[in-house]
């Protein structure tokens, strides 16, 4: 009989004890599992944050599924998506340009391009063009996905749109598809990509690329390139030529040099970086990288028609566009899109008329060579929108190609000195004594004065080098007085002015825009664009509303989204207003006084920068902002030239020929509206007046019982332009024989031919009856030709390097 014990180590079963189910399903009593004897551990149930992590079982699961799900998009993408035709970019459209009003202003876009074969480019301008846009085109697949990725990180991290294309994608983007930002696009570039790479070769692709890649200049193509900016076939290029034109492909419009000369250092770091990648691959040698020197491009040969002022303004708007990103310069050279600008037709037409008449019909390039020289921008914004309503680039865009309201290599002068004042309201700002800074504020104003307190030292030289003595801010800004304005910046804080000129609409990147006390002088070069741009915020009480060029852009009937421009108040008011006050002075009683020809209430400011290479007159009413600017070029070279000599004058200031330029166009653009008064706060202490003028028949005192000036009289607005009452009736005739010299005597011109500035000013210059008498009758008929047509008539008790204080210069000695 067998043995029926149990095994050793088994459990014996217990009748009463349950059968559990184990894990393949079969049944076991509770406590005897495997035979061993041995009670199994529970399962800990998950708790925590450990609940929501997926087992490595389902995160192997997931990834293999992603996987599977990913190649079979892969499949069907490449399977469903085929190499279309050719699209509508690789023939361009136009773009249409219309005014505000929806009238044509003008039509771009006719295609300019001429396909070469791969074999008549020059094989080191395919390498430059390698060398700048995919250095491992020859060696890589059609696409590049870790780039793709590296450009989206990039992007996503701020650090700016970066491309991950290769030069197959961009081909397809550029021959097949279009410039679009989208997803759908992008996906479709991939496969399109992958399938030409399989189909096509290498050489193939290149060829298309350089024959469909936009260059700039309306140029598509090499061959099209190579006549643009060098007025050669592409064979004939020279490899620093070719760098050149590989260089303008990150962009075109930004890196031509002619057309953009602010951008050549960055035009000419990227056509290094191009060389030293040609180097790098062993493409080109070191000494050959060293004995190459930059190419300069040839000018620029606008198409007829974009003549006149329609070059210059169709250029401002794509400038526009491009640099706010709104297009990329490929997708609007697709064309096809209808751009409604703000130029309002009326003021464009009118501010033409106004330069055609003051300026140009005065230029005798024929008998005097300094006219050669002369060039004139001007711009106009509504402050209350920050519209462009107006603007005037050159003579012709087919003729002088640059842009003279947008360019950025002349200085701005003393248009920049009412920034400092406002940049001393808005900070609370003292002396150096302690008193707080306002109009009446008292300055020395002596020639050469050492500004004090500057870590830099600086002692700038005054108009004409006259010396002032102590006088009030409203005078020094009424006479445009270095040397108070040099130290004003100082004690409100260099850095601090800084900041307010951008605040009020000065890019932080404009050209030699330096913190130090001669940046009081105006030595940056902002544009007439930024310069009115500026001037408008101060005209809107210090609301400061970014200034478009564009009302709406069409494709299509699909709208491209603008730029939000809300408004910001970016200086108080009392700051803005102030300033403005003191500017109504300066028209009134300074430098400005030709502006009253314009017969609307006015506030400006004159300038005359270094060398006379430019004259300034920024100016506005409380509903429209004008900043005119004359500059010296020589018309051969580009070099920037004085324009001493130029329409017949010793000197060209801003109180002359720009300001009656805007007077001219600010009447007629404001012809349809009445004359408005500013609506003022000041800040406290602005409007305490200095003691008042004398009586007429007080008799002529010596310096040291001169007084401080009277308040600003405005005089009654001109009756006429600058031949009715400016030269004959009321700056000459009238106000150097009633007020200057026959009532007067030698010792009463002070009155400076008339000008309304004899006003604050004759007790001090001479008689006061002859003072008073050429002011009132010569400045209310012609206020201009006083101040700014260098009569005879000027203050002969102050001299040229003297110390006399509160007296006015000589007109030839004022900006």
């Amino acid at each position: 009989m067998s043995d029926q014990s149990p095994p050793p180590g088994w459990t014996p079963r217990d009748p009463d004890t349950p059968e559990e189910p184990d894990r393949n399903g079969q049944t076991e009593r509770s406590g005897q599992r495997g035979g061993t004897g041995r009670t199994p551990k529970a399962r800990r149930p998950r708790t925590g944050w450990r609940r929501f992590v997926p087992g490595w079982r389902l995160a192997l699961g997931c990834l293999l599924l992603f996987a599977l799900l990913l190649g079979g998009a892969l499949v069907a993408g490449y399977l469903l998506v085929d190499i279309p035709p050719a699209n509508s970019a690789a023939i361009a459209q136009s773009n249409v340009y219309l005014y505000s009003d929806g009238s044509q202003l003008a039509r771009d876009g006719e295609v300019n391009r001429v396909n070469v074969p791969l074999s008549q480019i020059p094989r080191t301008v395919q390498e430059a063009v390698l060398a700048a846009e995919d250095r491992d085109f020859h060696s890589e697949r059609a696409v590049d996905p870790k780039a793709m990725l590296r450009a989206a990180w990039n992007t996503l991290m701020g650090k700016g749109k970066q491309s991950g294309s290769t030069i197959t994608q961009q081909y397809v983007k550029n021959y097949y598809l279009g410039q679009e930002q989208t997803v759908s696009r992008k996906v479709k570039e991939f496969f399109i990509a992958i399938k030409l790479g399989r189909e096509e070769s290498k050489n193939h692709i290149l060829e298309g690329y350089l024959n469909t890649s936009y260059f700039g200049r309306n140029a598509y193509g090499i061959q099209a390139a190579a006549q643009a900016y060098y007025g050669k076939d592409v064979g004939k290029l020279t490899t620093a030529e070719g760098a050149y034109l590989a260089t303008l492909l990150n962009s075109p419009s930004a890196f031509d040099v002619v057309a953009h000369p602010q951008s050549r250092a960055r035009a000419v770091a990227r056509w290094n970086y191009v060389l030293d990648g040609m180097v790098k691959k062993g493409w080109m040698s070191q000494a050959e990288r060293a004995a190459t020197r930059f190419p300069e491009p040839g000018k620029i040969r606008p198409a007829a028609g974009l003549s006149g002022q329609r070059g210059y303004l169709v250029e401002a708007v794509k400038d526009y566009i491009l640099d706010r990103k709104i297009l990329d310069d490929a997708t609007l050279a697709e064309g096809g899109y209808r751009i409604t600008t703000t130029i309002d037709k009326r003021r464009q037409n009118a501010f033409v008329d106004a330069v055609d008449e003051e300026m140009v019909s005065e230029l005798e390039p024929g008998t005097r060579k300094a006219d050669r020289l002369v060039r004139a921008g001007g711009a106009s914004i509504d402050p209350a929108t920050g519209k462009v309503v107006a603007m005037y680039g050159g003579i012709d865009y087919t003729k002088q190609y640059v842009n003279n309201a947008t360019r950025h290599d002349y200085q701005v002068a003393s248009t920049f000195k009412p920034f400092v004042f406002t940049s001393a309201v808005e900070n609370g700002s003292r002396t150096r004594d302690g008193r707080l800074i306002t109009p009446n504020t008292i300055y020395n104003g002596d020639n050469k004065r050492p500004v004090v307190g500057s870590s830099v030292p600086f002692a700038p030289e005054n108009e004409g080098r006259i010396s002032y003595g102590d006088i009030t801010v409203s005078t020094a800004t009424d006479l445009s007085v270095n040397a108070v304005y040099a130290q004003m910046a100082v004690d409100v804080g260099t850095g601090k002015v800084k900041k307010t000129a951008i605040s009020l609409g000065i890019p932080e990147n404009t050209p030699n825009f330096v913190s130090g006390p001669a940046m009081a002088l105006g030595t940056m070069q902002a544009s007439v664009l930024d310069m009115t741009q500026a001037y408008a915020t101060l005209a809107d009480h210090g609301r400061y509303t970014p200034y478009t060029l564009v009302e709406k852009i069409t494709k299509e009937g699909a709208t491209v989204k603008l730029p939000d421009r809300t408004p910001l108040q970016v200086v108080s008011r009392e700051a803005a207003d102030t300033t403005t006050s003191m500017l109504v002075s300066v028209v009134d009683n300074g430098t400005g006084t030709a502006a009253l020809a314009a017969g609307h209430p006015a506030a400006g400011k004159t300038g005359t920068a270094e060398q006379d290479r430019a004259a300034w007159f920024a100016g506005y009413t409380p509903d429209l902002v004008t900043v005119v600017s004359m500059m010296g070029q020589d018309p051969d070279t580009g070099a920037l030239q004085p324009l001493y000599g130029a329409l017949g004058e010793t000197r060209i200031s801003g109180g002359g020929y720009p300001a009656r330029i805007w007077a001219a166009y600010t009447k007629t653009a404001l012809e349809a509206s009445e004359p408005e008064d500013f609506d003022l706060e000041l800040e406290p202490g602005a409007a305490q007046s200095p003691p008042p003028l004398p009586p007429a028949d007080t008799p002529e005192q010596s310096p040291d019982d001169e007084q401080s000036p009277g308040p600003p009289v405005r005089p009654s607005r001109p009756t006429g332009g600058r031949n009715n009452g400016g030269q004959s009736q009321g700056g000459q005739s009238q106000g150097q024989n009633q007020g200057g010299q026959n009532n007067g005597g030698a010792t009463t011109q002070g009155a400076d031919a008339g000008t309304s500035r004899g006003a604050d000013q004759g007790s001090t210059q001479g008689t006061a009856q002859g003072t008073a008498q050429g002011a009132d009758q010569g400045s209310a008929q012609g206020a201009d030709a006083g101040a700014d047509t260098g009569t005879t008539a000027g203050p002969q008790g102050l001299t040229q390097g003297g110390t006399t204080a509160g007296r006015r210069p000589l007109p030839e000695f004022v900006e």
